[in-house]
C-alpha cells in the first residue's frame, strides 16, 4: 500500500534532479545570520540556487549577542555548524558558510565554487527518497543507499522577510528563502538496504517544505535528498 501511495504521488516529489533527469539530487545549506553584513549576500545566492538544488537556510545563534537578534537562529544550527567545522578540519564556525552535500565547505557567496561542487555532488551515486504527506504527516520511502547514514528529516519555511532594525545590517529589508525551523534523525539505513516509515508533523507544518536526507555518520557525506515543496500533498 505505501509504495502504491507513493508511486501515484511521485510527482510533486521534487528534488534537484527534477530539472535534469541525469543529476542526481544536491542538498546545499547555509549558515547565515541576520547580524552578519557578509551574508545577505549568500542568503541571495541561495534564493538563485532554489529550486535547481535542494537549500536549507540555518540561522546561527552566536551573532544574536552583537546588535541583532536573528528571530530564526537557534543554538541546534550552531551545533551542527561546530560539527561540520569539525568534519573538515576548521578553526571553527563562520557566516555565511555554505556546505554541498556534506562533502564540500566555502564562504557562502561564492558562487562560481558553488557551481563547481553542486556539479560535482550531482554526479555521485545516491539513495533514491519518496516521501508524500499523509493525514498524520508524511510517508517515506528509501532503498539504494550506497552507505550506511541517518535518515534526517527537516521542516523549513518557505520563504521569510524581516526589517533588520539594528546590528550590522540596520535598516536592512532582509529576504529568506527555505528557512530550518527544525531538523532531527528520524532512523538509520544500511549500505543497500532500504527504509520506510510515517511521521507525524506539527500543526502548521503543511505550509512548510519538507526535506528528507540521508547523512553518513558523523556529519559526513550527504547520500540522498528529496523534498516535497511547501502545500505539496
Amino acid at each position: 500500500m505505501l509504495r502504491n501511495l507513493l508511486v501515484a504521488a511521485s510527482c510533486v516529489v521534487l528534488s534537484a534532479g527534477a530539472a535534469n533527469p541525469e543529476r542526481m539530487p544536491v542538498l546545499v545549506e547555509l549558515f547565515t545570520s541576520e547580524g552578519c553584513s557578509s551574508c545577505p549576500p549568500a542568503d541571495r545566492l541561495l534564493q538563485r540556487l532554489d529550486p535547481r538544488t535542494i537549500v536549507l537556510s540555518e540561522h546561527v545563534d552566536y551573532w544574536d549577542q552583537l546588535g541583532w537578534k536573528d528571530r530564526f537562529s537557534s543554538h541546534a544550527f550552531t551545533e551542527r555548524q561546530e560539527s561540520y567545522a569539525r568534519q573538515f578540519g576548521l578553526d571553527g564556525p563562520y557566516t555565511p558558510q555554505m556546505v554541498v552535500d556534506g562533502a564540500a565547505q566555502f564562504s557562502g557567496g561564492d558562487a562560481r565554487r558553488a557551481a563547481e561542487e553542486i556539479d560535482k555532488a550531482g554526479r555521485r551515486a545516491k539513495a533514491d527518497i519518496r516521501i508524500v504527506r499523509s493525514e498524520r504527516g508524511v510517508r517515506m520511502e528509501i532503498s539504494g543507499a550506497p552507505n550506511a547514514a541517518d535518515v534526517m528529516l527537516a521542516l523549513a519555511d518557505n520563504a521569510a522577510e524581516s526589517q533588520v532594525a539594528a546590528g550590522e545590517n540596520k535598516g536592512v529589508d532582509l529576504r529568506h528563502v527555505a528557512v530550518v525551523r527544525s531538523l532531527r534523525k528520524i532512523g538509520s539505513i544500511k549500505r543497500g538496504g532500504s527504509f520506510a516509515t510515517e511521521v507525524g508533523l506539527p500543526a502548521g507544518a503543511a505550509t512548510q517544505r519538507v526535506v528528507v536526507f540521508l547523512q553518513e555518520s558523523g556529519q559526513a557525506r550527504v547520500s540522498g535528498a528529496a523534498m516535497l515543496a511547501a502545500g505539496g500533498v
